[in-house]
Order: structure tokens, then C-alpha cells, then sequence
């Protein structure tokens, strides 16, 4: 993730509905393609969606792109040691001021404990990150032991799309333009298996989110 990629969440507005847990955003590209930014549900206690994905979380946790904290918080009160990373400020003193841990890289800079994780998250639409699955699957396949497992919430749709994005208050562009994936559970399968991973189970929420385990390759 480049410099100019981070100012995409560093702008005033996501920082600012992070903080304030309110906002009308969404991510969108130029060609009409959007992906709403559910502040009101990343800035709630967990859910029951969430609950699953907690279920099945073992040992030491990294929540990748944690936003307001509430996964990192309820790790913590169920007993895990667990460290949020987000490049926005606001999610990381969010974070923090419900009680977890989080620090400001990027999942692509040099990280606490790397090959130490037992579990790492990608959730509310992170596979997105940097653009690129295949690349981030890899650097994550270099943040946990060679046990671990990766839980990762995947598009609803069966997609498999790179895009260039901004973030949009309304329908008002904020900011440059930056690398956005939009990955669902199949074409995750494909990436995973040429990336270290190969999936164990695939579930589906009430609410219609749907989530990939995968465990890493020795």
C-alpha cells in the first residue's frame, strides 16, 4: 500500500466518521461501481455475523483493517490477545479507547510477531485491501505460524474485480483515487490455493454476509 493508497482512509471525512460514528460513505470507482461503508454496523458492539466469525478465532489475533475497534474489543473481553492495524488514526484511537490494542501500519509494513499470529482477520470487505488478493494473501501467509488460519468476509456476489476507487460522503468525492478488490468466496478459493491457503469451511450469516476459512499451507 503506497502512501497516496493510505490518504484514501486518512481523509477527513472517513477519519472524521470513525470518530464520530456517523457518515454517509461509500466507496466508488469511475465507472459507477460502489460499495456502501456501513459506519453504523463497524462502530456497534459485535453482532451475531461477527459472533461466528469470533467463534472460530484461535489463540493471538490480528484483526487486519480494524476500524473502530469492535472486533479487537471483543477479542479482548473473550480472553484473546489481539492487536488491531488500520492507517487511519481515528481507528486506531477508537480502537484503543474501547479498551484494545491497535497500531497505525499498513498490513504491508514491517509488523509485531510476524509468523507468530494464530489467526488473522479480513472482515467487512478488507480482502480489498491494496487491490491485489493474491498479494495480500501471501503477506498475510507471512504473518501467521504455519498453523494459522485466515477468517476473510467475501463479496455476496461471485466476483472477482479490481477497481479504482475514491471515497465518496454522499455521492461528493473525497480524496485521490486508490486500489479497491472486490473478491467473493470462489474466486477467493482460487487465490487462496495459489497463495499458501487452502480453504476449510464456508458459512453465511442471517444478515447474508458470507465468510472463508482458510488454513495455511505448510
Amino acid at each position: 500500500m503506497t502512501a497516496r493508497d493510505r490518504e484514501g482512509w486518512n481523509t477527513g471525512p472517513y477519519a472524521a466518521a470513525i470518530r464520530t460514528q456517523q457518515g454517509d460513505l461509500s466507496l466508488r470507482d469511475a465507472e459507477g461501481w460502489y460499495l456502501p461503508l456501513d459506519l453504523e454496523r463497524w462502530c456497534a458492539r459485535a453482532d451475531a455475523g461477527d459472533r461466528a466469525v469470533l467463534r472460530r478465532c484461535r489463540g493471538r489475533v490480528l484483526d487486519i483493517g480494524c476500524g473502530a475497534g469492535r472486533l479487537v474489543e471483543a477479542l479482548t473481553r473473550r480472553g484473546h490477545t489481539a492487536l488491531g492495524i488500520d492507517v487511519c488514526p481515528s481507528a486506531v484511537s477508537t480502537t484503543v479507547c474501547r479498551g484494545g490494542a491497535a497500531l497505525r501500519p499498513s498490513v504491508f509494513d514491517p509488523l509485531p510477531d510476524e509468523g507468530g499470529w494464530e489467526t488473522a482477520l479480513l472482515i467487512d470487505g478488507n480482502i480489498g485491501i491494496g487491490g491485489d488478493p493474491r498479494r495480500l494473501l501471501r503477506r498475510i501467509r507471512g504473518l501467521v505460524h504455519r498453523q494459522g488460519q485466515l477468517l476473510v468476509e467475501t463479496a455476496q456476489e461471485d466476483v472477482d474485480e479490481r477497481h479504482r476507487v475514491r471515497i465518496h460522503v454522499g455521492r461528493r468525492p473525497v480524496g485521490a483515487f486508490f486500489p479497491w478488490a472486490a473478491v467473493g468466496a470462489a474466486a477467493l478459493d482460487r487465490h487462496a490455493r495459489a497463495s499458501g491457503w487452502t480453504a476449510t469451511e464456508l458459512w453465511s450469516s442471517a444478515e447474508g454476509r458470507h465468510f472463508l476459512a482458510l488454513r495455511a499451507l505448510a
